[in-house]
């Protein structure tokens, strides 16, 4: 699912302007269609990688859990990553403004403070400049303070996730400790579906009732964005975090259908493909936008569209020259996920095949 829901997050950061807003209504459907893919349908992506993240974490119980061992781990899987991948793009940012390549599109580093340049490289306090790499701060964040989530879990289930959800639903409410607030529960529910050991497959014989509500779901939200937006009320933001929370169940159960269908059989192969596509796809679609700006051409679903089929096509070629060519790169570039390591994992036992083959 991992390649799937990173692919959906891909269209949330589509760049656009106030020029090519959808709630113009220039482009009438098409501009609904957009409001439906990257403020509705998609947003459940972080969430739900969030909670996947969790259960892993946990899945073999406390007593299997060793703390130091996984911030080791972690910090060379997610931490490395997100420091090289945003420093690589912060000093493209920099390249590109001596040359006067990016005026408009880009942030002015050399103008920023110095508590503002710290922000940009490590989102000390809000998203760097690689904009998706939050969910890599987050989640470090979130595995730093696991014990204690893991802990109350353990006790105080219901009052530990019921906090957590209330403090993710709030709109307009800043938590320096993360970023976003949604990803503290849906990890913690992670935690929880990991230490009660519950059959992640208990309910795949309501996977098209669960991704039937999603996509419903999904286009009321989308109307009710559309109708309202820019500036949202308060109780369609709240619609929008509950839905980002909600859905990451019905995009789970969409893996029971897709993974007996070929297209779900070569998903499940692209091994580390997802984590590239996670980290390069941003600094690439700001790329295309500042050559979009150039060319004059002001039809915005032609960008929308193009980048898109421009995009996956360069980031999957690119994943496949560093990997071969550059092989050590490429490992810490991805974290070490390499599908040699997963199998390493499954024959020792860490990771069981069947899971892997039918969800991951």
């Amino acid at each position: 699912m991992r390649i799937v829901l990173i692919s959906g997050i891909v269209f949330v950061h589509i760049p656009s302007d106030a020029a090519s807003s959808p709630f113009i209504g220039t482009y009438g459907v098409f501009d609904w269609i957009r409001v439906f893919l990257t403020e509705a349908l998609f947003r459940v992506g972080v969430p739900c990688l969030s909670a996947i993240s969790g259960y892993l974490l946990f899945r073999g119980g406390l007593e299997n859990f060793s703390y130091p061992k996984t911030v080791r781990t972690k910090a060379q899987t997610v931490l490395l990553p997100f420091l090289l991948w945003n420093t690589a793009f912060v000093l493209a940012i920099i390249l590109a403004s001596t040359i006067g390549v990016g005026d408009g599109y880009l942030p002015e580093i050399w103008h920023a403070s110095a508590r503002e340049l710290v922000t940009q490289v490590l989102a000390v306090e809000n998203f760097p400049a690689n904009v998706p790499l939050y969910f890599l701060r987050d989640l470090f964040v979130c595995i730093l303070i696991s014990p204690l989530l893991a802990w109350l879990i353990s006790r105080v289930p219901l009052l530990t996730l019921s906090a957590l959800l209330i403090l993710a639903l709030l709109p307009e409410l800043s938590l320096y400790l993360v970023i976003k607030r949604s990803i503290l529960f849906s990890f913690s529910l992670g935690i929880y579906i990991g230490l009660q050991r519950f059959d992640l497959r208990a309910l795949d014989r309501y996977a098209s009732a669960g991704v039937g509500l999603l996509l419903a779901a999904s286009a009321l939200l989308a109307t009710a964005i559309y109708s309202t937006g820019p500036l949202l009320p308060d109780w369609v933001q709240l619609f929008r975090n509950a839905l980002a929370i909600v859905g990451a169940l019905g995009f789970w159960l969409l893996s029971a259908p897709m993974i007996r269908t070929q297209i779900g059989q070569r998903l499940a192969k692209t091994g580390s493909l997802s984590f590239w596509i996670f980290c390069a796809h941003y600094p690439l679609l700001v790329f295309l936008w500042i050559l979009w700006g150039k060319t004059g051409i002001h039809f915005y679903p032609l960008f929308f569209v193009g980048s898109l089929a421009l995009l996956f096509p360069v980031l999957m070629a690119t994943n496949g020259v560093v990997r071969a060519k550059a092989p050590r790169l490429y490992g810490i570039l991805t974290g070490g996920r390499t599908r040699k390591q997963s199998a390493q994992a499954v024959s020792s036992g860490a990771i069981s095949p069947k899971f892997i083959s039918q969800r991951r």
